[in-house]
């Protein structure tokens, strides 16, 4: 498998991680985004939307993070990583919608402003970010993994990178003990790989 991505974007991180998690042999391949190359013609065949991370697996080409995980999870497995138990689908399933919408748009929001200038109103953003931490403390604080299963699932994934780099978008981690151990929990995992550090924000 070829993943076509960029270091410091979270969404090419949690499929990076992923592959690495699920022992996937892969090679990757940097996009320059600086210089323009998401939105050349080569490129955008893969993806019409001109952005990174895009999978392609001897032809089958899948665009987009999340789908990456659903897709690697269901041909690789093992099965903890996306479970067919309906009620445990399901709730991996809701994570990964947080991580496309009130992640993206919070925790994530707060870390392109500081790492690539992104236009965002930081004070809307990082509370955004804060109410999804809230709400994800509380969860964890009855649970190991995030969407109740005895094993990790692509779930945790989806939302460990954005998450973990918090504060280099101003998001203080400080105050949530059950968030941090389950991002040290992940780190922990065999054929894990951290996300590329910046100094911006509270990191800076």
């Amino acid at each position: 498998m070829k993943l076509y991505h960029f270091p410091l974007s979270g969404h090419a991180h949690r499929a990076a991680l992923f592959l690495s998690l699920a022992g996937v042999e892969h090679e990757l391949i940097e996009v320059d985004l600086a210089a323009g190359a998401h939105k050349q013609p080569e490129f955008l065949a893969l993806n019409a939307f001109g952005e990174v991370p895009v999978l392609d697996d001897d032809g089958t080409v899948i665009a987009d993070s999340l789908a990456i995980l659903v897709y690697v999870a269901r041909k690789v497995g093992p099965s903890h990583w996306l479970p067919s138990d309906p009620a445990d689908e399901a709730r991996v399933q809701r994570w990964l919608s947080v991580a496309a919408g009130k992640i993206a748009y919070g925790a994530c929001a707060a870390r392109l402003i500081t790492v690539f200038g992104a236009p965002f109103r930081a004070e809307e953003v990082i509370g955004r970010a804060h109410a999804t931490l809230a709400v994800m403390e509380q969860t964890l604080e009855g649970q190991r993994w995030i969407a109740g299963t005895a094993q990790p699932t692509i779930a945790d994934v989806a939302l460990y990178s954005y998450v973990e780099r918090a504060p280099e978008g101003n998001v203080d981690l400080s105050g949530y003990p059950s968030v941090r151990a389950w991002l040290r929990q992940i780190e922990s995992l065999p054929g894990f790989v951290p996300f590329q550090r910046t100094r911006a924000g509270l990191e800076a």
